[in-house]
């Protein structure tokens, strides 16, 4: 079974879009129909060059009389440039990039910028779903693939409710410290510690 380690191995692969020229009216009508609260705007090329958020249709400014919502479009709107993520990007860094934009969903792109998918918060919490066996047996595989040799520790991994607690022998070569920061790492582990044997 593959476990989640990728924004490609979690994110929503159907994307709801705007036209740049597309009136507020049918962004919001497209947001209520598709269940979503923001959608990319892509350029006549398709490349991702904004997002409309519900946030960006409630904060427009007070237009004169007259001035109906099909007067105002997704180029008008549109927080710009887009934060957006690629479809190889770790969950962890995703979570970041949201973090600090407080974005609540980023646009997936390829290499030429056009959108393949979209990520939300909700898509990067699904690794906190994880059984605590998953988990153990990736931090188990990552320790032993890219820090520690094979066959040189003797590694005992526990995890309760995604907390995970390390412990044996491990080489003198290897940091304690590393290890733990290594298993944190990996996606659905919420904590980290260590109780190894002095080797």
């Amino acid at each position: 079974m593959k476990h989640p380690r990728t924004v490609d191995d979690v994110m929503t692969h159907a994307v709801v879009s705007a036209r740049l020229d597309a009136p507020v009216k049918e962004i919001v009508q497209s947001m209520r129909r598709w269940g979503v609260s923001g959608v990319p705007v892509l350029s006549a090329e398709g490349r991702v060059v904004g997002v409309v958020s519900e946030a960006d249709v409630l904060s427009r400014p007070p237009r004169g009389e007259g001035d109906g919502l099909g007067a105002v479009t997704a180029r008008s709107l549109m927080s710009a440039p887009a934060v957006t993520v690629s479809r190889g990007a770790t969950i962890a860094g995703a979570a970041r990039l949201m973090g600090r934009g407080r974005l609540k969903r980023l646009p997936v792109v390829d290499e030429d910028g056009r959108p393949v998918g979209v990520v939300s918060r909700s898509d990067l919490l699904k690794v906190y779903l994880r059984s605590d066996a998953e988990v153990a047996e990736d931090v188990r595989h990552e320790l032993l693939t890219h820090l520690i040799p094979a066959g040189d520790a003797e590694l005992t991994v526990r995890v309760t409710d995604g907390a995970v607690t390390l412990g044996g022998r491990l080489p003198r070569s290897v940091p304690e410290d590393l290890a733990v920061r290594l298993s944190r790492a990996v996606p659905g582990v919420v904590d980290a510690a260590a109780e190894f044997t002095p080797a």
